[in-house]
């Protein structure tokens, strides 16, 4: 088994002290366009994140097993030397942008995932903000370990990552040069990926480098100032409400389903995910709209069954929801009729009277 440290408990301490240091640089040099930080938002995200050490040690069990039993089943063994470790860390990197995707797109990950995202802040602090559920995180570098990976090394390559991701959750860092901005993961480029509105939703999912990003199509650069949180924020500090509200979300989407399709829709498909529309009452499978009644508390995007956050704030998502249009709805049965003698596109013309009934005309 490789010795390799326990980087993120050696990074403990630095966590403490750089938190400390934005909290006093706010205090000194406060910015107005900027989040900054709120006792209560800040105390939950570090209570989030000491659970999450905790929680972590128990998924810890099941996770070493399976991985374990991969490797001794494997024929491929990589040895740990300096630049194997730089093989690995690419290589968990990737899995990572993939791990990260899949943790916005899929509720049931989403459920976890979204624990990161509910603060309307983004300080050292919000870094902190962890799950306590990760145990759906391990599928994902299963790989790494069939190429012959020891576990150890994967959760060492992890650690890294989660180390390295925690500098960039900050506003006091603007843009970096081109190059830097262009390969790595920078605090600008993740202040996209926590910002609620539509063109930044779902991007930007790179850990320590941002060319997966580039690569895959998911790339944003910040254009205009992020609108933190979600589009339906769960107002509470609670940390167990804060850890399982998405999951509580979806218990009452099941419970409410009509069938088996709809119940794996709500826990497999999107975080908005809806069934789709009766014969007739909708235009198809409402899947890829986002934010419906019960998932709007567990995922950035646009609600549409309870816009009341966002409505005036933040726009639409142009990519998954079609862009309301200022046309006067068409003709129903409820406006009022035309007279009979009325041609097809003429202005209506008064009614007569009663007692003088109309005679019938062809239009022309």
């Amino acid at each position: 088994m490789p010795h390799l440290p326990d980087v993120v408990l050696w990074s403990v301490p630095a966590f403490v002290l750089l938190t400390a240091v934005e909290l006093v640089s706010y205090r000194l040099h406060p910015d107005e366009n900027a989040q900054g930080y709120e006792t209560k938002d800040a105390a939950t995200s570090i209570t989030m994140g000491l659970g999450s050490l905790g929680f972590d040690l128990l998924w810890k069990i099941p996770i070493v097993a399976i991985y374990t039993a991969v490797y001794e089943l494997t024929p491929l063994h990589v040895p740990v030397l300096w630049w194997t470790v730089l093989l690995m860390l690419l290589a968990q990197d990737f899995f990572y942008y993939w791990q990260h995707r899949g943790h916005h797109v899929i509720r049931v990950l989403w459920a976890c995932h979204v624990v990161h995202h509910s603060s309307r802040k983004f300080n050292l602090s919000t870094a902190l903000r962890q799950p306590w559920t990760s145990l759906t995180n391990w599928p994902f570098y299963v790989p790494m370990v069939a190429l012959g990976v020891h576990p150890a090394a994967v959760a060492f390559c992890n650690s890294v990552s989660l180390v390295y991701q925690f500098w960039i959750h900050t506003e006091r860092i603007g843009t970096l040069p081109r190059p830097i901005e262009f390969v790595f993961n920078t605090p600008s480029h993740h202040r996209v990926h926590h910002a609620s509105q539509g063109g930044y939703l779902d991007r930007n999912f790179g850990g320590i480098l941002i060319v997966w990003d580039r690569l895959f199509g998911s790339f944003v650069p910040e254009t205009e100032r992020p609108v933190y949180g979600l589009t339906k924020n769960i107002d509470t500090f609670n940390p167990l409400r804060v850890a399982t509200h998405e999951y509580a979300a979806i218990a009452r989407d099941l419970r409410a389903a009509n069938d088996w399709r709809e119940r794996a829709g709500r826990v497999f498909g999107g975080p908005g995910w809806q069934p789709s529309a009766p014969a007739g009452g909708g235009s198809g499978d409402a899947a890829s709209v986002q934010g419906g009644p019960n998932a709007a508390a567990g995922r950035p995007g646009p609600d549409i069954a309870t816009p009341d956050r966002s409505a005036a704030s933040v726009p639409a998502r142009t990519d998954s929801l079609p862009a309301p249009t200022d046309s006067a709805p068409a003709e129903s049965a409820t406006a009022a009729p035309r007279p009979p003698t009325a041609p097809s596109g003429a202005a209506p013309t008064q009614a007569p009277a009663p007692t003088d009934p109309p005679i019938p005309e062809h239009a022309a």
